[in-house]
């Protein structure tokens, strides 16, 4: 059978997919196009109102596409939420799966016996095994914490580790398929193991990884709760050479009332002191963080401290949403929300001096060395001749900038390079030499 998927959402919604794609592999199926599909799988979004419009504009879509004989099949977060009014206003779907349905799906599709591969398909298959740089290694889900705007415990449950075992045995793979760099992700990486009884999982499982799946020379942690990040967890980071120093904290605001208004750690000066901890152990780490605005009560002195308080911290990576109060979460009660366009306005100011702070951050690389992860196909050019992309230590996938230098490489490959220009988010820069590393 032929099956074509979709994925929207988080990277842990796409190591999901990757795992439900092994599994039709394995099976027997293979992937092409939308037209020539015989399953059409969509694995959807529900965690914010964007992200859920654009779930079910993508359903309807394939649903206006779908051809006689064709399954659709939606699974993920919004059927999670909402599977009931799904079945009922969009009549085309047939099949419905919550969060973790992957092998459920599986059994669905059924075996299949070898198809030979249509005219219209040919160049677009994938390989039995995807080839790619970076791969997401979905170490937990579900969450303990009960942050009020938060949907994520209703819909994927309380936390559940993925045994350290099989978390290597998955590293291993990746290695054996050319993965050059893992990047950890759960909704809280900091409290894995917790539930398998683990007192400090997360160092861990970095040095079994660091020790049993050597030949991936990057590991990178997302996601990490503050207050979580304990001293042992900054120790392994430090002393572990494959661990990229670089640390995503989801901090959602600098208001010790906003804060508790979100039910969220409310202790700045811990923050700060974690913050300090981080930069004194690994003087070069990236940090990255993200904030919601306008949530309910959010005052415009709360916010102005919110912009003195970036500032100040000068993260290299800030990402921002203003605050979409979700049906069944506290914060949707809440008195005293934010009007939409004093949200749009705050959002727009925070990113504006976010982009200010990127634009030093990079320009204090200009002149220097660094190594980049290549990523690009050979055969880019520019006006002055061959260029290849990637990403450094300080840029996670999908949410952080780029490295473009001049000359040629290979994907996979680590190069050297030298920063020529700065740019608000990306770098541009010149081969430091021929060797690869």
């Amino acid at each position: 059978m032929r099956y074509h998927l979709v994925t929207l959402g988080c990277p842990k919604n796409v190591a999901d997919s990757e795992k439900l794609e092994r599994l039709l592999r394995e099976a027997g199926h293979r992937p092409s196009s939308l037209a020539a599909a015989e399953m059409v799988i969509m694995n959807t979004c529900g965690f914010i109102d964007a992200a859920k419009e654009q779930s079910i504009n993508t359903i309807l879509r394939l649903a206006m596409k779908k051809r006689p004989g064709q399954r659709l099949v939606v699974a993920g977060c919004l059927p999670e939420l909402y599977a009931k009014e799904l079945a009922k206003e969009i009549e085309q779907i047939d099949h419905l799966f919550g969060v973790e349905a992957w092998e459920e799906i599986a059994a669905v599709a059924g075996k299949s016996a070898p198809v030979a591969e249509a005219a219209s398909d040919a160049g677009r298959r994938q390989p039995p095994s995807p080839q790619r740089v970076s791969a997401y290694l979905k170490i937990a889900d579900g969450c303990n914490a009960r942050c009020g705007f938060c949907l994520i415990p209703r819909i994927k449950g309380q936390l559940h580790s993925t045994p350290i075992d099989s978390l290597v045995a998955e590293a291993q793979r990746l290695s054996r398929e050319g993965v050059r760099e893992l990047v950890l992700v759960a909704q809280d990486s900091t409290a894995y193991g917790r539930d398998l009884g683990m007192r400090d999982g997360l160092p861990d499982l970095l040095e079994r990884l660091a020790e049993k799946a050597p030949d991936i020379p990057w590991i990178r942690v997302m996601y990490s709760y503050p207050g979580h990040i304990s001293r042992r967890l900054v120790e392994a980071m430090a002393n572990l050479p494959q661990v990229c120093h670089y640390l995503d904290i989801p901090l959602q605001h600098s208001s010790a009332a906003a804060l508790r208004r979100m039910r969220r750690p409310s202790d700045i000066a811990e923050v700060r002191r974690t913050l300090e901890r981080l930069r004194t152990a690994m003087p070069d780490i990236a940090l990255r963080t993200t904030f919601l605005v306008g949530f309910p009560g959010e005052t415009e002195g709360e916010f102005q401290g919110l912009l003195d308080f970036i500032r100040e911290v000068r993260f290299d990576h800030i990402g921002a949403f203003p605050f979409s109060p979700q049906p069944g979460t506290e914060a949707a009660r809440l008195p005293d929300q934010v009007p939409e366009r004093v949200k749009r306005r705050r959002y727009r100011e925070l990113m504006e001096a976010a982009q200010q702070i990127s634009w030093e951050r990079n320009r204090e690389w200009v002149g220097r060395e660094i190594t980049v992860l290549v990523e690009s196909k050979p055969g880019k050019t520019g006006h002055e001749g061959p260029l290849f992309a990637g990403r450094s230590y300080r840029d996670a996938p999908e949410v952080d900038g780029m490295v473009v230098c001049s000359g040629t490489a290979t994907p996979g490959e680590l190069r050297r390079v030298r920063i020529t220009q700065a740019l608000p988010y990306d770098l541009l820069a010149a081969p430091a030499d021929s060797s690869a590393f």
